[in-house]
């Protein structure tokens, strides 16, 4: 089932430095929120909070209304799905054992068909792809397989963390076309972290605006463009308008 995800007042330190400002956002089970900001913004830093990859000095996440910190971190990543920008494969293993894991792991009475699933629905044929190793395959495809492996397990909840960035400008468009397909078909909830506007218009029902670990706005893409709650909003949007890759009419 999809996964409602809520946090309160978040606030991270490194060292001296602040990576998170009393950061709160609510992303509705079902819907795709993008987190769009520069580097050092503190969009992966909040990523990571949601799945207890670090533990933030204040504030709370909620995972279907339960606060994380009460649950096993361990469990809770198993219910989450992540892909992170690298794809994060096990070079030594195949595709379909990278793909099984999560379901294995979650003692699901059949992994293999589950990965099966998930590889198909990712654009993969099994009986080409899973015996292969990551290094046999293309960019694209790596990335394909790491997204398989965030859903095999039927995860209410996927974060990427510029899962796409790494693609060329084709392969890019296509896997965005796959992925928006599957999460038509299979409803769940997820976080995307992007430095790129049109990427995030692409994708995403909302789009939360950070900069210097605060968000300064959550709105529609239009809302964004018609009313931009800062200098900073208006001058992203410019931005990405000058350099063509926001299409304000998709």
């Amino acid at each position: 089932m999809p996964t409602n995800l809520r946090v309160v007042s978040l606030t991270h330190r490194y060292g001296t430095v602040t990576a998170l400002r009393d950061v709160s956002v609510t992303v509705p089970q079902g819907t795709l929120l993008a987190i769009v900001g520069e580097s050092g913004s503190g969009k992966t830093t909040l990523l990571r909070a949601f799945n207890r990859t670090i533990e933030p000095a204040a504030g709370c996440v909620f995972v279907d209304g339960e606060d994380v910190t009460t649950q096993d971190p361990v469990a809770l990543r198993r219910r989450i799905g992540y892909v992170p920008q690298a794809g994060g494969l096990l070079p030594h293993w195949t595709v379909h054992r990278n793909v099984a894991l999560v379901p294995t792991l979650s003692g699901q009475a059949d992994p293999s068909a589950a990965a099966d699933d998930a590889l198909s629905r990712c654009g993969l044929a099994p009986e080409m792809f899973a015996a292969r190793f990551p290094h046999e395959l293309s960019g694209g495809q790596r990335q394909r397989v790491a997204i398989a492996r965030a859903l095999a397990a039927k995860q209410g909840l996927v974060l990427l963390d510029e899962s796409f960035s790494a693609l060329d400008a084709i392969s890019r468009s296509e896997l965005w076309d796959t992925f928006a397909d599957i999460r038509r078909a299979l409803g769940f909830t997820a976080v995307l972290v992007t430095h790129d506007l049109g990427e995030a218009a692409r994708l995403a029902d909302s789009i939360a605006v950070m900069r210097a670990g605060r968000i300064e706005q959550i709105d529609t893409l239009h809302a964004l463009i018609d009313h931009p709650a800062t200098p900073y909003v208006a001058q992203l949007v410019d931005r990405a308008r000058l350099s063509a890759r926001l299409l304000v009419d998709a």
